[in-house]
This record gives structure tokens, C-alpha cells and sequence, in this order.
């Protein structure tokens, strides 16, 4: 990449649209059926590998003992909504990352630095210490190789939309990294380079 993108006016509607399976319902509804996901994905012999982009689904993530020892990565700005939020850490972490990161864009050094991330395999926190991580789950998708025995899965909050085509309800959106959707999501890194 060879310079910061940014959403194009124009096309802010596509972006708001979940890139994945939108798990609609409220934390607690919603935290139990990924839980139930991923055991459906462990009892076909997959091994599951949770990527996981804003606050609220770090936090819940990280409060649940069985979803927690399949986290990877977690990117936060330790904002929700605009308000501060604090997420308990400890020790969980090999390596924490600071980074900043345009508000409605994605910083062009943002494509290495989650490559590299991800080569480690360290369990990383990354946090976004100015701007906003909404729009890095793109550069993480395409960060995440394929490999057919491992479900690679990339969570993110999904705020209620009332302004977009159609509505969509709160929830957590799913998604599984694979071929289709690293095409989408290139799709949409070419939008922003306009």
C-alpha cells in the first residue's frame, strides 16, 4: 500500500454492511452462540483461531473461559460508541502493540505491521492509541492465510444501523476467513484507494 485509505463518501453504505454472518441479539445471547460455533467447529476436527477487532467483543471474549484460549489477536482503541472503556488484561498477552490509525480509514503501514503479526503467531494485543480500529478488520482478513484445517475466525461488533439500504440489528458478526471473502474484502480496499 502506498498511501492511507479512506472511505469514499459515496460508498459509506457498502461499508456498514456485516462482511460476515451477523449474530444479532444482545452480548450475552450472542456470546453463547459463538461459543456454540466454534465447539461445532472443534467436534469437526478443525483447529479455531479467533481474531477479534473493538472493545466490546475483546471484553467479552476475554471474560469467557472457553472462548478465551482460542483468542490470537485483539485491536481496541479502548473507545465504544465514543466513550472510554478499560479492558482487564493481566497477563494474557505475549506482545502489545501501540498504533495509530485514521478515523474512517486505514493507515497504509497497517497491512505489514498485521502480516507480521500474524507470521509471529505471538497472542498480540494492538491498540489503536489514536483514530479508530473499525476498518482494520479489512487488512486483518487478508493478513490471515488459509489453511483447510483451520477456521480462522475474525469477530467484530455490530452496532444497530437504521440509516443504511436496509436495517441491520446489534450484534456480533462472524466472520470466516476464506477465499470468497478475501475477494469482497479486496473489493472493498479498492474502493478506498479511489
Amino acid at each position: 500500500m502506498d498511501k492511507n485509505l479512506k472511505i469514499p463518501t459515496t460508498e459509506r453504505h457498502k461499508f456498514s454492511q456485516p462482511l460476515g454472518k451477523l449474530i444479532a441479539g444482545t452480548r450475552k445471547e450472542t456470546i453463547s452462540e459463538v461459543e456454540e460455533h466454534i465447539r461445532n467447529y472443534e467436534n469437526a476436527n478443525f483447529e479455531v483461531k479467533v481474531y477479534l477487532v473493538g472493545d466490546i467483543v475483546t471484553k467479552d471474549f476475554l471474560a469467557n473461559d472457553f472462548l478465551k484460549p482460542f483468542i490470537k489477536l485483539c485491536i481496541i482503541d479502548e473507545k465504544t460508541q465514543r466513550n472510554q472503556i478499560k479492558i482487564e488484561i493481566e497477563d494474557f498477552f505475549e506482545e502489545t502493540i501501540e498504533f495509530e490509525n485514521p478515523e474512517g480509514g486505514i493507515k497504509k503501514e497497517s497491512f505489514a505491521l498485521l502480516d507480521e503479526i500474524i507470521a509471529s503467531n505471538k497472542r498480540t494485543l494492538f491498540k489503536v492509541i489514536k483514530g479508530e480500529e473499525d476498518l482494520l478488520v479489512l487488512p486483518l482478513v487478508l493478513s490471515i492465510p488459509l489453511n483447510e484445517n483451520v477456521k480462522n475466525l475474525v469477530f467484530y461488533g455490530q452496532p444497530p444501523i437504521t440509516d443504511s439500504k436496509r436495517q441491520i440489528p446489534e450484534g456480533i458478526v462472524m466472520v470466516d476467513v476464506e477465499k470468497r471473502i478475501k475477494k469482497i474484502v479486496q473489493k472493498f480496499v479498492l474502493l478506498m484507494k479511489n
